[in-house]
């Protein structure tokens, strides 16, 4: 066979680019990373809606796109898309990474997930009673749920400033919460903001399960197999009147947990198609069509090393990190506060009950909680995690955004009190990143100061 091009230099262009890309790739894994462009696109929104431009920002998402095949179309605003299509691929990740916990992770046995389940319990239902006692009446009191989620990627990136003086259990349990507060919001979506069910896209939803499951069943690991049945449940649940991202969710459970069976273990197998591809590119009459079978089973075996519920999170992670997530921030975080009416008693409360809600009900909820069943006997703290700690917890988790703002939308109809509470989302982020970073600096560095 010819030499293989890797015996010629490498052009310089050639290393620059590599070198780019390597950091990059670095870039992409710093965990603060994500939660700084996340803060970028919610500021440029808010800028951007209370400028000059406001009329561009608002009309931008009102664009109207339509998106089918023949005569199955369908016509939706911008705004539309990004929030109950895009955001399915972010609810995707969240269900990979509740079923991924619940297999091998924090939620695995009782007992590991004991106290973040009571936690994050505390978490939900302690700012919902104190966003319910400042906004009783209707239609104020269905923002009840809007207080009560976390967002992962702030809160983990606000730790990350923090550095290696915090303890890794502080992490496990802040990320362990995170994870549960997702699955009660998921479940409060479903149950609390699906409008009347149209048994119709139910036949659809089950169609497109069961071609998910048979692919399973066939070995299929390729994930763009999955696309069009992922988009004919999330088709099947908008027609039934359920949230459509809630397709994400149920996919993300689907996704498995092991790897499908091979006729060797990957390592084995790969170790095994790397001693054929030698053995062909050494032959003298070697030709390169007779590559094409090894180099298959090293793709496959490759692939196969991972689980598909951990190799598919990992590819979507960078994706709807510093893609799906900054769209949506952008998309939904443009509150016109000039148009504000903070006297006006609805509107006033709404953002007033989010505020207290998140900056003290969450970490108020996440420690009275977990006091108590430490008092009690239910659970015990573990090896290295101190009430300073879970405090730390606590007070990141007043760190909504994300999920809240989505909950919001879902929650009011009115534009008043939906700007109101977005804008209390904003300010109760603020505050509890600022609350969590003092304290954490507190507590940990000044520990980890050199005497």
């Amino acid at each position: 066979m010819a030499d293989h091009p890797s015996s010629r230099p490498i052009p310089v262009a050639q290393q620059r680019a590599e070198r780019a890309f390597r950091n990059l790739q670095n870039f992409l894994h710093v965990e603060a990373a994500s939660g700084i462009v996340l803060l970028i696109a919610a500021a440029t929104a808010l800028v951007w809606a209370n400028s000059p431009y406001a009329d561009a920002y608002h009309d931008t998402w009102h664009l109207p796109l339509s998106v089918g095949l023949g005569s199955a179309v369908v016509s939706q605003p911008l705004h539309f898309w990004i929030n109950d299509g895009l955001m399915t691929v972010f609810f995707l990740v969240v269900g990979m990474e509740i079923r991924r916990e619940m297999h091998e992770g924090a939620l695995a046995t009782l007992r590991l997930a004991a106290l973040p389940i009571v936690a994050a319990l505390g978490g939900v239902i302690v700012p919902a009673l104190i966003y319910l006692s400042l906004n009783g009446e209707p239609p104020q009191r269905d923002g009840w749920a809007v207080p009560t989620a976390t967002d992962i990627a702030f809160a983990v990136g606000v730790l990350a400033l923090l550095g290696r003086s915090i303890p890794a259990n502080v992490r496990v349990l802040l990320l362990s919460l995170a994870v549960i507060d997702d699955l009660v919001a998921v479940l409060i979506i479903a149950f609390f903001f699906s409008g009347g069910l149209d048994a119709s896209g139910f036949a659809l939803v089950a169609a497109g399960a069961l071609l998910v499951l048979g692919l399973q069943r066939i070995g299929v690991g390729s994930a763009w197999m999955y696309v069009v049945p992922g988009a004919i449940v999330w088709l099947g649940l908008l027609m039934t009147g359920a949230h459509p991202t809630l397709a994400g969710v149920m996919l993300g459970f689907l996704t498995p947990v092991r790897s499908k069976p091979l006729r060797a273990p990957p390592l084995q197998a790969a170790s095994r198609a790397v001693d054929e591809l030698s053995a062909l590119s050494q032959a003298p009459d070697a030709e390169p069509a007779n590559l094409a079978p090894p180099l298959r089973d090293l793709r496959t075996a490759q692939r196969e090393l991972l689980p598909p519920v951990v190799r598919v999170q990992m590819a979507l992670h960078p994706w709807v990190a510093f893609g799906v997530m900054p769209v949506f921030a952008l998309a939904n975080a443009g509150v016109s506060i000039g148009g504000i009416d903070a006297i006006d008693d609805a509107s006033g409360r709404v953002m007033l009950g989010v505020v207290v809600a998140l900056v003290l009900g969450k970490p108020l909820g996440v420690l009275g909680a977990s006091w108590a069943a430490v008092r009690i006997g239910a659970v015990s703290l573990p090896e290295g995690l101190s009430w300073s700690g879970i405090g730390l917890v606590g007070l990141l988790a007043g760190i909504g955004f994300t999920m809240s703002i989505f909950i919001a939308n879902l929650a009011f109809a009115s534009p008043a009190l939906l700007e109101s509470a977005k804008l209390g989302i904003l300010i109760a982020s603020l505050l509890s990143g600022v609350l969590g970073l003092s304290w954490g600096a507190l507590r940990y560095r000044r520990r980890t100061r050199p005497a």
